[in-house]
C-alpha cells in the first residue's frame, strides 16, 4: 500500500488517494479464483473445472475483481488511516479511481473536526436547592411503614374501603353467561378502581360468606367489543376479608427498619438524605446549565456522521433498556406506529448536545494539558468491572483506552468548568426589564454607532 495524498475538505471529510500494488492485487484475484471458480459451470466443462481463460471469456475480465478488493480493503484503508494520521469519525465512501496498473483508489474519511473554545472559565448558572418540606419526610416513611405492614383477617365487620377481599363470581348479561365473566378466588384491594367502574363500591357493605348480585354497566371505551356499553349482573360470594395494619411510628419500627434506636434519630436520618438528593439534584441541574452554555462557546465544522453515530448508539442504549422488560425495538415499533428511522430522528436533537458537549469538554482538556495516567485507566476499568459485575481483564478487551482515556479527559474537564463557574440564586434581569419603559426611552441615546463582529452582522442580514 502507498499513500498517495491526503486533503481536507470541507464539512471535517478528508480525502485520500492510496495504492493497491498490482501484484499484490494480482495474487488477491488469484486466491479468489481458486475459491470461486469450483461453483462456476460452463457449458462443455465440468463444474469447477473450467480452464480460467475460458471463464474469464464468459463471464469478463472483472469477474474476480470486486471479491478481490473487499478481501484487501479493509486492511489497506487502515494502514492508509494510520500514514495520514486521521481520527477518523465514521464510514468512508470509497471509489474506484484507476486499474492501469497499479490500482488506485480514493476515500473521502468523516474525521474529528478541529475546535477552538470560547473562554470557559467565569461562566454562571442558577443553583437552586429545594427545601425538605415534612410532606416529602412523611411520604418517604410511609413508604418504609407500608413495606413493613402485615396483612390480617376481618371477621368482626363487613368490607370497606383499602380493605383486600376474596371472592368468586360470575357475570351474565340477558342472563347468558359471558366468555371471561368468571373468576374463582380473585383478590381485589377495594378502592384500588381494578374492576370496572361501580363493582367495587357495591362491596362494600358486605360481610364474609356473603353471597349477593352486583350491577354493572360495561363502558363505552370497553376493549372487549361485544361487553361495550352492556349491563351486565355479577353473582358474587365474598369468602375473605383482609386488612392492612401499618406498624407505629415509634422507637421499635426505627429500630426494625434502621440503624438508630429513636424514631426522633431515624427521622432526621431521612430528612438529611433527602436533602442530599436534592443538593444532588440540584448540582446536577446546575452542571448541565453550564455544559450548555459550554457548547456555545465551540467553534467546529462538525461532520455529521458524528451525529448519526450518536444517534445509532443512543438507539442501542433504548433497545437494550426495552430488552430489559421484555420487549425489543420490532415489538416497539409495531405497537407505536414508528419506524427505526423515526426513531434515529427523535434521537438525533440529544445526539447532537452530547456531541457537542463532548467536543467542548475536550477542548477544555486540550486548552488544561490535561493528561490520564495508566493508573486512572486501571482504577476505570476496575470501576466499569465492578458496575457491570465481569472481570477486569474481559472489561480491558471490550474497551478501547482511548476511549476510556477520553471519557476521563472529559470528567475532568467539568471539574474545571465548575470550579471556575459562578453559581447564582436566580437568572439575572436584564437591564432593560429592571427599568421603566418610560425611563427606557428617555435615556436611549439619538445615535449610537457600534462596531459589529462578521457574525454578528450575517446573523441579523435578511434572508435571500
Amino acid at each position: 500500500m502507498a499513500l498517495n495524498k491526503v486533503e481536507n475538505g470541507e464539512h471535517s471529510i478528508a480525502k485520500m488517494e492510496f495504492t493497491i500494488e498490482r501484484a499484490s492485487f494480482d495474487a488477491e484475484v488469484d486466491k479468489v479464483f481458486k475459491q470461486k471458480s469450483k461453483n462456476i459451470s460452463v457449458p462443455g466443462f465440468r463444474k469447477g473445472h473450467a480452464p480460467r481463460n475460458i471463464i474469464v471469456k464468459m463471464y469478463g475480465e472483472g469477474i474476480f475483481f470486486d471479491d478481490a478488493l473487499n478481501n484487501l480493503l479493509p486492511d489497506v484503508y487502515e494502514a492508509a488511516v494510520k500514514e495520514a494520521n486521521l481520527k477518523v469519525v465514521g464510514r468512508p465512501k470509497i471509489d474506484l479511481v484507476s486499474m492501469d496498473g497499479d490500482v488506485i483508489l480514493s476515500a473521502e474519511v468523516p474525521v474529528y473536526p478541529e475546535v477552538k473554545i470560547g473562554e470557559y472559565k467565569g461562566l454562571s448558572a442558577v443553583k437552586k436547592v429545594e427545601e425538605v418540606t415534612d410532606e416529602e419526610v412523611n411520604r418517604e416513611i410511609k413508604m418504609v411503614q407500608e413495606r413493613n405492614s402485615r396483612e390480617t383477617s376481618v371477621t368482626d365487620r363487613p368490607a370497606q374501603i383499602d380493605d383486600t377481599v376474596v371472592l368468586d363470581y360470575e357475570g351474565k348479561i340477558d342472563d347468558v353467561p359471558f366468555e371471561g365473566g368468571k373468576g374463582l378466588d380473585q383478590n381485589l384491594k377495594l378502592g384500588s378502581n381494578t374492576f370496572i367502574p361501580g363493582f367495587e363500591d357495591q362491596i362494600v357493605g358486605h360481610r364474609v360468606d356473603d353471597a349477593f348480585d352486583v350491577n354493572v354497566t360495561f363502558p363505552e371505551d370497553y376493549h372487549a367489543e361485544e361487553l361495550k356499553g352492556k349491563a351486565a349482573v355479577f353473582s358474587c360470594k365474598l369468602k375473605a376479608i383482609n386488612k392492612i395494619e401499618l406498624p407505629a411510628l415509634d422507637d421499635e419500627f426505627a429500630k426494625d427498619v434502621s440503624e438508630f434506636d429513636t424514631y426522633a434519630e431515624y427521622e432526621a436520618d431521612v430528612r438529611a438524605k433527602i436533602a442530599k438528593r436534592h443538593e444532588e439534584s440540584a448540582d446536577i441541574a446546575f452542571e448541565n446549565a453550564l455544559l450548555s452554555k459550554l457548547t456555545e462557546l465551540i467553534e467546529a465544522d462538525i461532520p455529521e456522521a458524528m451525529f448519526e453515530t450518536e444517534a445509532e448508539n443512543q438507539l442501542r442504549d433504548f433497545d437494550n433498556q426495552l430488552r430489559m422488560q421484555g420487549l425489543d425495538l420490532n415489538t416497539y415499533t409495531k405497537y407505536t406506529g414508528s419506524t427505526l428511522d423515526t426513531l434515529r430522528q427523535h434521537f438525533k436533537p440529544q445526539a447532537e448536545r452530547t456531541v457537542k458537549t463532548r467536543l467542548a469538554l475536550l477542548a477544555v482538556a486540550d486548552a488544561e494539558k490535561i493528561e490520564i495516567s495508566d493508573e486512572e485507566v486501571d482504577e476505570e476499568i476496575k470501576s466499569l468491572a465492578t458496575k457491570y459485575n465481569m472481570d477486569a481483564d474481559k472489561v480491558r478487551e471490550m474497551v478501547s483506552i482511548d476511549d476510556v482515556k477520553e471519557d476521563l479527559k472529559a470528567k475532568k474537564a467539568v471539574k474545571v468548568v465548575k470550579d471556575n463557574a459562578t453559581i447564582l440564586d436566580k437568572e439575572p434581569e436584564s437591564e432593560t426589564a429592571e427599568k421603566p419603559a418610560e425611563e427606557t426611552e428617555a435615556k436611549k441615546p439619538a445615535k449610537k454607532t457600534t462596531r459589529k463582529s462578521k457574525k454578528e452582522s450575517a446573523e441579523e442580514a435578511p434572508e435571500a
